[in-house]
């Protein structure tokens, strides 16, 4: 029988577990965002050796799987003297493998600037960084508007993996409650119900984002 009383037992703890999950998802998701910078700017970049580099920066961390990174990362900062906390660990992992897809992103909202746009600026006398910052991001956040709400989505869902280092995230937590109270199904729900929770809000937030930028 359906054991209730474990299940809405478990939300205290859960609810706790998730400021761990949007903390890191929020950081990684920032920092991610400014690696992004770099790398959708170096994958358009006139100088092949950019190119190849962030080419390559996008084919190594789209190509190896998260939950690999985030055990590299645990396990080689330690190996070359660099001892960090676990969340560390996983927030550095998280950034890089972030600002590959997020890098994919803006590299798309880049192309779709029309080239005249960029043609002024240089006209203007603007300079790299204030091309980028004052006209590339800002237009280019309003065209992939719907990819990174959907990309903030999947990083929410994705940080469940940090729980393979020791982070007491959602997925760690209910762990920790199942092993002690043997109600798999109960407290496993209720944690997919918080990362519904979470997911609905970045949701509603992303339709509102969409309907402002699409009104600009």
């Amino acid at each position: 029988m359906f054991d209730y009383q474990s299940a809405f037992g478990a939300f205290p703890l859960l609810l706790q577990a998730a400021q761990m999950t949007i903390y890191v998802s929020a950081v990684g998701l920032l920092v991610g965002f400014i690696i992004a910078i770099g790398v959708a700017s170096a994958c358009m970049s006139s100088a092949a050796s950019l190119r190849h580099l962030g080419n390559f920066y996008v084919f190594f961390f789209r190509g190896v799987p998260l939950i690999v990174q985030l055990m590299l990362a645990y396990y080689f900062l330690p190996f070359i003297g660099v001892n960090v906390a676990p969340i560390v660990a996983a927030i550095i992992a998280i950034s890089l493998c972030e600002g590959a897809y997020l890098g994919e992103i803006l590299r798309g909202g880049f192309m779709g600037i029309p080239r005249g746009q960029m043609e002024a600026t240089q006209l203007l006398g603007f300079s790299r960084f204030s091309t980028l910052t004052r006209v590339q991001v800002p237009q280019a956040l309003k065209l992939t508007t719907p990819s990174l709400i959907n990309e903030m989505i999947l990083l929410v869902k994705a940080s469940s993996l940090i729980s393979v280092v020791g982070v007491a995230e959602i997925t760690r937590t209910a762990q920790n409650i199942v092993a002690t109270t043997f109600t798999p199904l109960e407290i496993y729900l209720a944690a997919g119900f918080v990362y519904l929770i979470i997911n609905g809000l970045l949701s509603i937030a992303g339709y509102f984002a969409e309907r402002r930028f699409g009104r600009s």
